[in-house]
């Protein structure tokens, strides 16, 4: 057991009189890739924000990174969740983001991990000045510096260009190489296939294959 990274069984939620979610069954290893593949409105999201404690489940039981759903800090602290929102600080520049998830996590500096992603020479600027990739390649720096056990990427190709494409290959095989466990939900499933060790289907809210 201490060698699943996620043990869920019957997981569900639901908006209203819909199951966004509905009996969904996952067990994953430390150190696998897991690939969350299906349709808009299948289900991804949902599951990925449940696992991460961003949203309640209304069914079913889970372990994350050896925590109970329940222990919402703990898990917290041992993963990241990059979401579809940024929830960066739109008034700082990227490397005062940056900075307080450092204060938190320690680690490399800020300026080492914004010239990893391409930024290296927009750490003083105000996010507010930032395009839609370039916040998507500074949330991918907040995950590294965060060195979570479990990372959750929810369409993290999105708003990104062909070389954003490859760094976020990149960023997933460095989390992999350092140990630590990547759920990624996306539409680029040829893409994201290569990467992956495992694979799950979502439809309208169950799991398939």
């Amino acid at each position: 057991m201490d060698e699943l990274a996620i043990d869920a069984a019957h997981l569900a939620r639901r908006y209203g009189r819909r199951w966004a979610l509905a009996d969904v069954w996952l067990q994953l290893s430390r150190g696998q890739v897991l690939l969350v593949a299906g349709r808009n409105g299948s289900g991804k999201t949902t599951l990925l924000r449940i696992l991460a404690t961003a949203t309640r489940a209304d069914g079913g039981h889970a372990t994350v990174a050896g925590h109970d759903l329940s222990q919402k800090e703990e898990i917290r602290r041992a993963t990241a969740l990059l979401a579809h929102q940024s929830y960066l600080y739109e008034s700082l520049t990227a490397s005062e983001n940056l900075e307080i998830v450092s204060r938190v996590c320690g680690g490399q500096p800020p300026s080492a991990v914004l010239q990893r992603v391409g930024l290296a020479d927009r750490g003083d600027d105000p996010v507010s000045t930032f395009s839609a990739g370039m916040r998507k390649r500074l949330s991918f720096a907040r995950v590294l510096l965060q060195k979570p056990s479990i990372a959750f990427l929810d369409e993290p190709y999105g708003q990104l260009d062909p070389q954003g494409f490859a760094l976020v290959d990149e960023v997933v095989n460095e989390l992999k190489a350092g140990g630590a466990t990547v759920v990624i939900a996306s539409h680029q499933v040829e893409r994201v296939s290569r990467l992956a060790d495992s694979v799950i289907t979502l439809e309208q809210g169950r799991l398939i294959t």
